[in-house]
């Protein structure tokens, strides 16, 4: 199984609410086993270039196991920051030999 990246982007005005943790909680126990690593959420933001046309922003990234990006797409399609107008990239992470 492959690892996949996804990369959680919020409306650049938004403010999480009390039951945004809990909403978050409950998703990522219902990953299971694809979920590898819950990774981090980001308490502060800039940015450099071209990234997401500027009315979005980054909070956070995991790492997820899936067979294939359908089968990431579908771990990700009941993910709490699409109900908040946000999005998520997704992306194969990419092995990188050791040196």
């Amino acid at each position: 199984m492959a690892k996949y990246v996804l990369s959680f982007r919020v409306p650049a005005d938004y403010k999480p609410d009390a039951g945004t943790p809990a909403e978050w909680q409950a998703w990522f126990r219902g990953l299971g086993p694809a979920l590898v690593d819950v990774g981090k959420a980001v308490t502060a933001y800039a940015s450099l270039g071209e990234v997401g046309g500027g009315g979005s922003r980054f909070v956070a990234y995991s790492v997820v196991a899936a067979e294939d990006m359908d089968s990431a797409l579908a771990l990700a399609e009941d993910c709490p920051v699409l109900r908040v107008g946000g999005g998520i990239e997704i992306g194969p992470e990419m092995e990188v030999p050791e040196s």
